[in-house]
């Protein structure tokens, strides 16, 4: 099994923590995103990382290739076993993808201008304020249990520094939830050495 993954995208580090965290033996390739190679493009069309690729098949979209990890590897399980809570928790990946990463995406991008990009991280600081207060009772998003929510939203944390977002003193308990994620073993050995240096 390996991983096509760029060394410093938050969507490639998403993929990494959930291979870390199954324990599984895989392979990385990093990929330069500003110079994509062309047998990515002969896996994924839209010339982008991460791609897994399993003997004969190609698996691209990092919650595609996360879902598809957590059914062939069930253990430990990331998602749900019961089907309503599976749903919600595809729901706020949804609403995740498009109130929080439609906006790394932006900050992410070489075309952006600095207007959009302060857009962004307006929007992403206001997202992450109002889900703060969650984790005054919660240890993780989803309740006591880590499950694939946390999975999507480290590498998104651990960048907030590089985004130049900083947080109101209201999202303590976010803080203390990213600590919490980065703590985790499987986090720390999924880190690039350009990731491991984005925060002192």
């Amino acid at each position: 099994m390996i991983l096509y993954s760029g060394t410093t995208c938050p969507f490639s580090h998403r993929c990494r923590f959930l291979l870390y965290e199954k324990g599984m033996d895989f392979e990385v390739r990093d990929v330069d995103v500003n110079n994509i190679p062309a047998d990515i493009l002969t896996m994924n069309p839209y010339g982008e990382v991460p791609v897994l690729v399993e003997r004969e098949f190609f698996l691209y979209e990092a919650n595609i290739i996360c879902e598809y990890l957590d059914e062939r590897f069930p253990h430990p399980q990331l998602m749900p076993a019961e089907p309503v809570l599976r749903a919600r928790v595809r729901l706020f990946m949804f609403n995740f993808e498009r109130e929080l990463f439609t906006h790394v995406k932006t900050l992410e991008s070489r075309q952006a201008d600095e207007a959009a990009k302060e857009i962004a991280r307006t929007n992403i600081r206001d997202q992450l304020t109002a889900m703060a207060p969650i984790f005054t009772k919660n240890k993780y998003i989803f309740g006591e249990d880590f499950t694939m929510l946390d999975v999507v939203m480290a590498p998104l944390l651990w960048r907030l520094g590089v985004y130049g977002i900083e947080l109101p003193k209201s999202a303590a308990p976010l803080h203390k939830y990213a600590e919490r994620l980065f703590s985790r073993q499987s986090f720390i050995d999924s880190m690039t050495p350009s990731e491991k240096v984005m925060r002192r």
